[in-house]
């Protein structure tokens, strides 16, 4: 059923949510495989660049940032990739995501208030309006 399937995470509680979910479904399909991608965008880089000394550091930092997540999938003996994309996130997932073949999109959806979402737009939102694969929302 979902063999192949992209998790967008960032770190936050509903990401690691649908990460259970996609982790549910692994679970349950032979063969499966999960691709964890993290995008870094323009604020987070400058924020990096500035506090942190070095570039082997930054990437630490970024890697730490997944950690929980790939620890879960460790425990649990799924397979997973990891890929760290720069840009904005919902145009780097929906790139990503329609470059590869993948059976499943997993997001969590952060809980915008109604103003930020109607001016901002969700990443979650824009992903599942642009990535061709079926999309999950979790809160």
């Amino acid at each position: 059923m979902f063999k192949n399937m992209l998790l967008a995470y960032d770190g936050s509680e509903n990401a690691f949510r649908a990460a259970e979910r996609v982790a549910f479904l692994a679970e349950n399909t032979a063969g499966s495989s999960i691709t964890i991608v993290y995008v870094v965008d323009s604020a987070t880089s400058k924020e990096d660049v500035l506090h942190l000394s070095s570039k082997e550091v930054i990437n630490e930092s970024r890697k730490q940032r997944l950690k929980k997540v790939e620890d879960f999938f460790d425990r649990k003996g799924i397979s997973y990739t990891q890929q760290i994309l720069h840009g904005e996130a919902p145009e780097e997932i929906v790139g990503f995501a329609n470059s590869k073949d993948f059976d499943l999109v997993a997001v969590g959806s952060r809980g915008l208030n109604g103003l930020q979402e109607m001016v901002l737009g969700s990443v979650s939102h824009k992903v599942a309006k642009r990535v061709k694969a079926p999309v999950m929302i979790i809160k």
